[in-house]
């Protein structure tokens, strides 16, 4: 569901504003002028404050008719990490009220702001839990930060519907049909087109599953002379059992969410407009249900991808590369981009790796690696660059065909950076980064700007990417 908690300017603090925060620095001093009327450094020393980021002290105020509350708020060093902290610390403190009014900290409002409404973000079905709070008024506020921080934060809300909507409501057509109430216009093979076509992997996949595959293609293009022109290619499994090679039950129990790579794309190609990005995007979505079944593939079956590249399928249950070679090889022949980047929840290899808190970034271009790490930094969406070890690609020859969708044996036991190998050989060539983040697109805790669930990662950094080209 979009972000309940609406962000809004005011010219200045009301005079019977019930609930007020204020930012303080870490030496215990108000961070803005505002006329309190309180004693805030005393206060912060008689509460042992330590001016950290996200510390909030919270005081008691006479308002007319009654008790207001004045909550004092750390902002640590003011840098754009220890603000979003602040905010998102805020809106989980006053969830359940009204309206909180906002002196936003000297810095990054923006990012103040962004992670405020993340933090806001829930996803019920039914009536339970607590309602964040209502509206957050920011006072005295430069409207254009506030109002991109609200498009970034329900872009990235989006993309946490689409994956944390259950597979019992979500399949490819159904994805498809969200992708089309993106705002921009929309293409989509159903499975008598993507045979005609010849996408031999996003079928094999899906053949398992009584719900077709699909191959969702988005287009924006901006108002002005496009800069130049970029492909997202996202992974669309709307629920992976790892088809033949089943998966064990707790596995699985997470796996609606692993066509995350896929909501990441749609999120970002319905937000582009909002944001004037001055780039030509074309998102790509390989959207399938990898399900067990009588006519599932198998372990050993060959499949002819879109182009003709043939791929012996050894394992089943690494099927996201399967159905992104097709749409990487059809953006390369038909679309002719500067560059691409594929997002994916593709290995449990690059948790061990990374963990949960940063994201993989493979590339065959330095410049570009280069531009997505620094958009990690700024957006807090943080990625690390993996090596593509040209020395580990004899691990995907086949005997039969000319690549295995895996490893065969454990070689090289690398399978995160054999997966990205497996792509590069779609790609043409092209400037290509491969965001690997099946650590960081799922949460399994409720804190800063993260819910439990599907974090919606990717987004920010894909759209400061585009955005400030």
């Amino acid at each position: 569901m979009p972000i309940e908690t609406t962000a809004t300017v005011v010219a200045e603090v009301p005079d019977d504003a019930e609930l007020l925060a204020v930012p303080y620095s870490a030496d215990l001093q108000p961070a803005r002028p505002v006329e309190l009327h309180l004693p805030v450094t005393d206060l912060l020393t008689h509460y042992e404050a330590k001016g950290e980021a996200g510390e909030i002290v919270e005081v008691p105020v006479a308002r007319a008719g009654g008790v207001g509350r004045v909550l004092l708020y750390g902002v640590g060093d003011g840098s754009p990490r220890a603000l979003r902290t602040a905010g998102a610390a805020l809106t989980r403190r006053v969830k359940g009220r009204d309206t909180l009014t906002v002196v936003p900290p000297e810095g990054d409002v923006a990012a103040f702001a962004e992670a405020a409404l993340l933090a806001a973000y829930t996803f019920r079905i039914g009536r339970s839990g607590r309602t964040p709070v209502r509206t957050l008024a920011f006072a005295g506020a430069e409207q254009e930060a506030v109002r991109r921080a609200q498009t970034v934060a329900q872009a990235v809300a989006l993309a946490r519907d689409l994956a944390n909507t259950p597979a019992s409501v979500k399949n490819p057509a159904w994805l498809a049909e969200r992708a089309a109430e993106s705002g921009v216009e929309t293409r989509v093979w159903d499975e008598e087109q993507l045979q005609s076509d010849g996408f031999g992997g996003i079928l094999a996949v899906g053949r398992g599953s009584g719900s077709p595959p699909r191959l969702i293609q988005l287009s924006y293009t901006p108002s002005g002379p496009a800069e130049r022109h970029i492909v997202l290619v996202g992974k669309g499994i709307t629920f992976d059992s790892g088809g033949l090679s089943l998966k064990p039950t707790e596995n699985m129990k997470l796996q609606k969410t692993d066509m995350a790579g896929g909501a990441v794309v749609i999120a970002v190609l319905g937000a582009l407009a909002k944001l004037g990005a001055p780039v030509k995007v074309t998102g790509l979505v390989a959207a399938a249900e990898n399900m067990p079944s009588g006519s599932a593939q198998r372990p050993s079956d060959v499949i002819t991808h879109y182009g003709g590249r043939t791929v012996e399928v050894l394992n089943t249950d690494a099927e996201g590369r399967i159905v992104m070679a097709d749409a990487l090889a059809y953006a390369d022949a038909v679309l002719d981009p500067d560059a691409i980047v594929d997002i994916a929840t593709l290995t449990g290899a690059i948790t061990v790796a990374l963990g949960r808190n940063v994201g993989a970034v493979y590339a065959s271009d330095d410049v570009l690696a280069k531009q997505l790490l620094e958009a990690g930094d700024t957006t807090d969406d943080r990625l690390w660059r993996m090596p593509l070890i040209d020395e580990y690609a004899p691990a995907l020859e086949s005997q039969i065909a000319d690549l295995a969708n895996v490893e065969s044996g454990s070689r090289y036991g690398a399978g995160s950076i054999t997966a990205a190998l497996f792509l590069r050989e779609f790609t043409g060539g092209r400037p290509w980064a491969h965001l690997d983040i099946a650590g960081v697109g799922r949460s399994t805790v409720d804190e800063g700007t993260l819910s439990k669930g599907a974090t919606g990662f990717g987004v920010r950094v894909l759209l400061d990417w585009l955005t400030r080209a």
